[in-house]
């Protein structure tokens, strides 16, 4: 590889790491991270603040400058994130990772960050409307998700459970259309000014399903009270529909994250990257030649741009780059390295990581999809063609046995 491209390979991939909330690997990421939350909380301190008068009369110049600053601040990452989209979407070509990331929620979000504080320069007749859009800056908080798991888990129960949620409010929705059509046609003529429209029942029949009930709008008659009593009872009982889904996915979703904990806790494993120099006793030797510590395996070799898949009979070779993983349990060692290629009706395709009822012996530790080696996050969906780098406890057999493929 050409030293420029290289070296431009490897600033790219430092800033992505930079940009990346959640990558604490060293003080320069850390740091990042803590500037940008800052960044945030000032911003979205001077926007409350500035709609106070007095206060924003007295210290005009330091909310105007802090202003300036964090918006600043959130343009230029915006720009890192823009340069850095193809490490975001390792499996699209440049043009259309950057495209991806345009068109993302977070990345609309982050545009509107900071786009409506330029545009009145050079639109001046639209500053009102273009201040509105700066309450966009406020969803850049969700990005602290990455530090805490567990808000996330808000996000993952309602896409499990879309179809079913779908499923209730539709129930719900018919139900309302049907009460403000019932209650317009028994309350119109002794209240025409109330209930003047369809639409009038429409607005009591949503306010009293949702049991909220404001009293604005209400049936005098006999026929629409004793209606409205039904409606009523409805409501209580069909609200409670979508809120048991939802609950019932929270539970689903933290015993899940609890089962994960506890097998990361029983086993867990730790990665140490290492260069071979020239002088090291190592090159020039076989891997099934290498007195490995009891407990350690070689999982990847790195040499050049070409990463190997670690096999007994593969030479060492000066300035390659070996990952090194080890078992934290005490008194066993992983015995087994196994490749696994997904093929066309394998039962994994499609699916996430995370939700693969792999046996607590095994282990996901790379996953190479066209040449292209992907860390095997939980988020991470599975592919046709792809090769999975496996480690096992369990007998070569046995896990023959128990995948198909």
């Amino acid at each position: 590889m050409d030293k420029k491209v290289y070296f431009q390979t490897k600033v790219k991939d430092r800033l992505f790491n930079m940009v990346s909330v959640g990558v604490i690997d060293d003080r320069l990421n850390q740091g990042y991270d803590i500037v940008s939350t800052a960044m945030l909380i000032i911003n979205l301190f001077v926007s409350f603040a500035m709609t106070f008068d007095d206060f924003n009369q007295a210290h005009y110049t330091v909310l105007h400058w802090a202003e300036a600053i964090t918006v600043f601040f959130f343009a230029v990452d915006y720009v890192l994130r823009f340069i850095t989209a193809d490490r975001l979407y390792p499996d699209c070509d440049k043009g259309t990772a950057t495209l991806k990331y345009i068109f993302s929620g977070y990345g609309i979000i982050d545009l509107l960050s900071f786009l409506p504080y330029y545009l009145p320069v050079f639109f001046p007749s639209g500053a009102a409307a273009f201040r509105l859009f700066r309450v966009a800056r406020i969803f850049r908080l969700f990005r602290i998700n990455a530090y805490y798991d567990s808000l996330g888990v808000i996000g993952r129960v309602l896409k499990n459970k879309k179809n079913q949620i779908l499923a209730s409010v539709f129930i719900i929705f018919m139900l309302i259309l049907a009460s403000s059509l019932a209650m317009y046609s028994l309350e119109h003529e002794a209240q025409p000014d109330v209930f003047r429209n369809a639409f009038s029942g429409m607005w009591w029949a949503t306010s009293t399903l949702l049991t909220v009930g404001y009293g604005d709008i209400y049936p005098v008659t006999l026929a629409g009270q004793v209606l409205g009593i039904l409606i009523a009872f409805l409501g209580v009982g069909l609200v409670a529909i979508p809120t048991g889904i939802i609950s019932a996915g929270f539970v689903e979703e933290y015993q899940k994250v609890k089962r994960l904990q506890d097998i990361e806790k029983e086993e867990a494993i730790h990665f140490i990257e290492v260069e071979i120099k020239e002088d090291d006793k190592w090159v020039g030797k076989k891997i099934s030649e290498l007195g490995m510590p009891k407990g350690s395996i070689i999982s990847t070799i790195i040499r050049g741009d070409r990463t190997i898949i670690p096999r007994g009979s593969i030479g060492i070779m000066a300035g390659d780059k070996l990952v090194i993983c080890a078992e934290a349990v005490k008194g066993d060692y992983l015995n087994d390295l196994k490749e696994v290629e997904l093929r066309k009706n394998h039962r994994w395709n499609g699916r996430k990581i995370r939700e693969i009822d792999l046996s607590r012996q095994s282990f996901i530790v790379l996953v190479d999809r066209k040449n292209k080696m992907l860390i095997p996050e939980g988020d991470l969906v599975l592919q046709e063609g792809d090769k999975l780098l496996i480690y096992t406890k369990e007998s070569k057999k046995n896990y023959d046995d128990d995948t198909d493929y």
